[in-house]
């Protein structure tokens, strides 16, 4: 169990932010508040971050504290920040989750995902490279449960490497299995790291208790997010590894694919030409809307180019991923992982790298930026 105690900063930038009616002026670039400083606390680097708003409004940002090295497999903890006012304020940072104190274990790949229905957080995260694990809260993430492995209810014994996310899951909110729990994954088919790359989904029908093992898209898929339209459909977005198939023309855009059976199966995996990236993680997330006119509204993040990670850009589609508007700058320089979400008072929140992972920073700004 770990709790957190408020530590109040930057509120001078983050009311910065805000303006008559809580909204920011469309031309103003919003202002980033530094949560996760390499170097600091403890920790060589923080890398993968993770943002999930829970049911209380409370924001959750995980990410992994590296305390060594940068590299991926390292001593590597779960660590959290939380903020009770829309991110004008954060608590210390929380270790969520670690093993073995100085021996090399790594913990990672948070991908948390809150049950509506229940209130709980369930994070679901990785041991070392090959192992699932699933941890919960219960008191909007001041303290959490001793993590659990489920390495067995969703992972085939014939793959190799295994990652959660890294970002969030989501809650079906339409069709027959309305409230389903859903965590966006990537694996390789075989033992080793030599085999292709395919994403994945595990789900939950029973709020969190036992996890099941869903479709998988084609070879050279890699880490993903989903999202759901209003009709029920699924659109899966993934990290692009078609090149290392000796297809240089379609890699560095994003691959696509969409569920009608809610997640059981995917179709086709094709490339999405308007989404550009330089081989990297990115963001995806639907965006509540009042009206009913049965448009499907989502946002999209990452590093919008195909040479570097850089010029973390925030796009907004209006037909649920079929197309997508041309996007705001964010951020100019070196970025690479990110995690939105959409806060209580509607304001879209985003976290993630930059600076060649010197830092994991927060913003938030209206929807109406991005139009």
């Amino acid at each position: 169990m770990c709790r957190s105690s408020q530590l109040t900063i930057h509120s001078i930038l983050l009311a910065s932010l805000l303006v008559a009616g809580g909204q920011i002026r469309a031309a103003d670039i919003p202002p980033l508040v530094d949560l996760f400083v390499s170097g600091e606390g403890g920790y060589h680097t923080y890398r993968i971050p993770a943002m999930v708003t829970t049911n209380k409004g409370s924001l959750l940002v995980f990410c992994e504290g590296r305390k060594t090295s940068s590299i991926d497999d390292g001593d590597n903890d779960m660590l959290m920040r939380r903020s009770t006012d829309g991110g004008v304020s954060w608590s210390e940072i929380m270790l969520v989750h670690e093993e073995g104190g100085d021996a090399i274990i790594t913990i990672g790949n948070a991908c948390p995902v809150v049950d509506r229905r229940t209130g709980i957080i369930w994070l679901t995260m990785n041991r070392g490279n090959d192992q699932v694990l699933v941890s919960h809260s219960k008191d909007d993430g001041q303290s959490w449960s001793t993590a659990r492995d489920i390495t067995d209810q969703v992972k085939k014994p014939e793959w190799g490497w295994y990652a959660t996310g890294p970002g969030v899951g989501i809650q079906l909110q339409h069709g027959p299995n309305w409230g389903r729990l859903l965590i966006p994954c990537d694996h390789r088919e075989t033992k080793d790291r030599s085999g292709p790359s395919r994403s994945h989904i595990i789900y939950s029908d029973d709020h969190g208790k036992t996890w099941q093992l869903g479709g998988a898209l084609g070879y050279r898929s890699n880490e993903c997010q989903v999202a759901e339209r209003i009709d029920g459909t699924l659109l899966l977005n993934a990290r692009n590894h078609l090149s290392r198939d000796g297809k240089p023309e379609l890699g560095k855009q994003r691959l696509l694919a969409v569920s009608s059976d809610q997640g059981l199966s995917w179709s086709d995996m094709k490339v999405q030409s308007s989404l550009i990236e330089p081989t990297c993680q990115a963001s995806l997330i639907s965006y509540p809307r009042s009206s009913d006119d049965g448009r499907s509204w989502m946002l999209f993040a990452n590093p919008a180019s195909r040479t570097a990670r850089e010029k973390m850009t925030v796009r907004l589609s209006i037909d649920g991923g079929r197309r997508w508007s041309a996007g705001r700058l964010l951020y100019e320089g070196s970025s690479a992982y990110s995690s939105l979400s959409v806060l209580k008072d509607k304001r879209v929140g985003i976290v993630f790298e930059r600076d060649g992972y010197k830092r994991i920073s927060f913003a938030a700004f209206p929807v109406d930026w991005l139009r």
